[in-house]
């Protein structure tokens, strides 16, 4: 089933890819797409196909990255990837500054802290109105920096059932995934969506400011780095 749903979207992907690429025929006034277009377009929809396969095996990041570089994104090479999320890192510290958002660093990776006072009312999974400016401005830099994974983890504080704060956590990952793609044009192949419930808490639970700082979600930015 998933590879049906990844053939189909690959087919979805080569149709908009060619017609857009088409010119018209100076004497038949008809549209016709070049050679080159199609030959480029269906690599590239191979090339996601074949990455796609590649990666069945490996792990959710990994089998992204495999996606993303059959499909042409490429990557970035060893030596480079400390740069390239130095300037990440920078234009989301200057973007989010006055946010409520924190930005910080581990390794190679960028996680960005966005607490439950601007995310989401207490037991809702929908995004508050002040919210979405705030992810608009992250899109700003993910869309300049499109060699870079997005993993959307939505967490609880402890109040309540832990079935019930999983399953809470899961839909306010899903909903901030789903802005980034439907509102931001980010790839969804780019995009991971988890939700980890009540089990991964920064604060203590038994006081009001602690549950309140575990109620977040978190956005960690992996970068796709080349193979070889």
């Amino acid at each position: 089933m998933k590879l049906k749903l990844i053939t189909l979207a690959t087919i979805a992907a080569l149709s908009a890819s060619i017609s857009g690429c088409t010119t018209f025929d100076a004497y038949t006034g008809e549209q016709k797409t070049s050679s080159t277009a199609k030959s480029s377009a269906i690599g590239a929809g191979i090339g996601a196909l074949i990455g796609y396969i590649s990666a069945r095996d490996k792990s959710s990041r990994d089998r992204r990255k495999a996606i993303l570089v059959g499909a042409g994104v490429g990557g970035v090479t060893g030596a480079g990837v400390g740069s390239y999320m130095d300037k990440q890192e920078a234009e989301l510290r200057d973007q989010l500054e006055g946010t409520g958002v924190s930005v910080t660093r581990n390794g190679n990776e960028v996680i960005l802290n966005m607490p439950g006072n601007i995310t989401f009312a207490t037991g809702k999974s929908t995004l508050q109105p002040n919210f979405g400016a705030i992810l608009d401005s992250v899109v700003l830099v993910l869309n300049e920096f499109n060699q870079t994974l997005i993993e959307v983890a939505g967490h609880t504080d402890s109040v309540g059932s832990t079935a019930s704060n999983q399953k809470l956590s899961y839909y306010r990952a899903t909903s901030v995934g789903n802005y980034l793609m439907d509102n931001g044009g980010i790839s969804f192949d780019r995009v991971m969506t988890v939700g980890r419930g009540e089990g991964r808490p920064i604060a203590d639970n038994k006081t009001t400011s602690g549950r309140a700082l575990n109620r977040r979600v978190e956005l960690t930015l992996i970068p796709v780095e080349a193979e070889g």
